[in-house]
């Protein structure tokens, strides 16, 4: 089961060389008709500093039934393995585990994978086919499809539930069960909530060089925060064409190209005024605005309040 390399590439925003990542755990769910788990603990690197990723995957084999199945991965950091874990290390115990001799900050990889079969289960009968979700989870999409999933506090709080448990045997079985079950339910609900699932047919995301140039552009897109750049100088820049860029960056990302742009100005216009105290001039200027009027309309529409009332509140 690969389960690891993608995400991980995905996260770390390029191709992984072999044995670049130190692994210092791993395990394995084996048993059959149960979700398939995979976890792998990597030693974190100095130079590891990367959001934190999830993946969802639909995988479609049409007539083979059997092979259909829904994945979940995450990429994430921050937690700390120590080897005494088991031995119930008394530093990490009392949350001293920054000075714990035996602890690791680590790069934790973990995916699920649910069969039909096992998804069906979780269905009701219906009398309407036009549910999303009992579509998703009876296999009735017939193409196949993966979407980027942000890691929000209920997703985060399950995962380093299953990392940190102290369950064993049939204990931590349930434990797990019960889990992955409260992660396929928040990541369903991520996915499909508001907007539902007729992004998933941008197709061309399933190439994994395409979406590099979609990451690529945000980064671009943050780079020339005091830089206005166009979609066309921006499709350029990254290789792709304007239609792909617009869809894929929606699909990855929830917003669109514009949306986010202003976004990251406006968070950093009130950087700029609230904490480095600069005048309302000199923020419009840094953010390529034309004239101040532009900047203070386009900073109310984003905050609700004027750049001047931000300043008085400094």
């Amino acid at each position: 089961m690969n389960t690891n390399n993608d995400i991980l590439s995905l996260a770390y925003k390029r191709p992984l060389m072999q044995g670049e990542m130190s692994l210092i755990q791993e395990k394995n769910q084996p048993i059959p008709g149960s979700v398939q788990y995979n976890i792998k603990r990597y030693r974190r690197p100095n130079q590891w500093n990367v959001e934190d990723i999830g993946m969802l995957t639909y995988h479609f084999e049409g007539n083979k039934s059997k092979e259909n199945y829904l994945e979940l991965k995450y990429c994430f950091s921050g937690n700390v393995y120590c080897k005494k874990k088991n031995t119930e290390c008394d530093m990490c115990r009392y949350s001293e585990s920054s000075t714990c001799i035996d602890h690791v900050d680590s790069v934790d990889v973990v995916s699920f994978r649910f069969s039909a079969k096992q998804l069906g289960q979780f269905v009701k009968p219906r009398k309407t086919t036009d549910n999303i979700t009992d579509d998703i989870l009876h296999f009735r999409h017939t193409t196949t499809f993966s979407k980027t999933l942000p890691l929000c506090g209920k997703i985060r709080m399950v995962l380093e539930a299953l990392l940190n448990h102290s369950y064993t045997d049939t204990m931590e079985n349930i434990f797990v069960n019960a889990q992955t079950q409260m992660l396929l339910l928040y990541s369903l609900d991520c996915m499909l909530g508001e907007k539902g699932i007729d992004t998933v047919n941008c197709k061309f995301l399933a190439n994994e060089a395409d979406r590099e140039k979609i990451i690529k552009a945000r980064e671009v897109l943050i780079q020339h925060i005091g830089e206005p750049i166009t979609i066309k100088e921006l499709s350029r820049k990254v290789a792709i064409n304007e239609c792909y860029l617009k869809k894929g960056f929606k699909e990855l990302f929830g917003t669109t190209v514009f949306d986010f742009y202003q976004s990251q100005r406006m968070e950093h216009a009130k950087y700029l005024l609230y904490e480095k105290g600069l005048s309302v001039t000199e923020v419009s200027m840094l953010l390529g605005y034309s004239s101040i009027s532009h900047f203070s309309t386009a900073f109310k529409k984003h905050t609700g309040l004027k750049p001047c009332e931000l300043l008085l509140r400094a």
